[in-house]
């Protein structure tokens, strides 16, 4: 049976339905030799090319779905290659052996926290989008006067440039004087969303951190430029809520919970950060190894 075949791109991991439908559309697709349009459908014997690269294809029900919660700092940026050498969220990722990790969103570069990345780009394409409404939970600390009024006005509703917009809930959390943490969710994920809405009320937001999207929580064990990948059940939760098939196998070790399993997975990330602060320091950035480079797709970095 045929199927689009932006879907068929992202299901093997060269990015989200959205990048794939670009890259269609700049003409860097073929199909058997000939030029993909939008709305072309493939067989499963099709041969696809992005940028005159063979794309490896494979059938649904072939491919794992792995997803791993990120906790990035700030300074990085959500873009796979920056023109101006600046660090990305992809430098740190661990290396995979076929397809890519795909970013689940942005988080701007100021902005720190919990950052999804999925193999499985249909995944990524139905987190996103705004009909799901999946909650995202920010810790924010705000600098100026905050009034029980301006609260209710941001629960309620305020006017942005582009269109209305709120916090489902806002709760205090600490902080004393004009310094004051608050713990804010929403469902959409508009560009800057969480600070033009403070600003909207003349408040500066000084702190700004993603802390659960969903009912995945950034683990507070998690280093920043650290990652963990997601087990079979916290990946299915996150593939229930888009309404997708669950998955039934899973590349997380069965005795992920070991003693030794979690040294070796702590030591491979404390590999990874060192790494990357010692190359930030020389002036330099860290490189994605060739075996992971694939034809490259924009994605620009600030969401928050």
């Amino acid at each position: 049976m045929s199927e689009k075949l932006q879907k068929v791109l992202a299901r093997a991991g060269h990015g989200s339905r959205r990048e794939m439908e670009a890259l269609i559309t700049e003409g860097r697709v073929s199909v058997d030799g000939k030029a993909a349009t939008l709305g072309d459908r493939v067989e499963s014997n099709a041969v696809i090319r992005i940028d005159g690269h063979v794309v490896k294809t494979k059938p649904a029900d072939e491919l794992i779905c792995r997803v791993l919660a990120y906790h990035k700092p700030e300074g990085e940026m959500c873009t796979r290659h920056d023109p101006e050498g600046r660090p990305t969220v992809f430098d740190r990722l661990p290396i995979l052996s076929e397809g890519r990790w795909i970013a689940v969103g942005r988080l701007d570069v100021n902005t720190s926290g919990l950052l999804l990345f999925t193999t499985d780009g249909e995944l990524a394409n139905r987190l996103m989008h705004p009909s799901h409404e999946v909650e995202r939970e920010y810790a924010v600390r705000v600098f100026g006067e905050v009034n029980e009024a301006m609260l209710q006005r941001l629960r309620k509703g305020v006017q942005l440039e582009d269109g209305m917009a709120k916090f489902n809930k806002i709760k205090p959390a600490g902080g004393e004087g004009l310094n004051q943490w608050f713990n804010v969710t929403l469902t959409e994920g508009r560009n800057r969303e969480v600070r033009r809405l403070w600003e909207s009320q003349e408040v500066q937001v000084s702190r700004l951190m993603r802390v659960r999207y969903g009912d995945v929580k950034l683990d507070r064990g998690v280093p920043r430029g650290g990652w963990q990948e997601l087990k079979l059940t916290e990946v299915n939760y996150l593939r229930s809520l888009v309404g997708m098939q669950p998955e039934t196998e899973s590349k997380v070790d069965v005795h992920a919970d070991s003693k030794g399993s979690r040294h070796k997975q702590a030591a491979q990330i404390r590999r990874a950060v060192k790494r990357h602060k010692e190359l930030q320091s020389a002036g330099g950035r860290a490189r994605t190894p060739a075996s992971r480079r694939r034809p490259s797709t924009r994605n620009s970095g600030g969401s928050k």
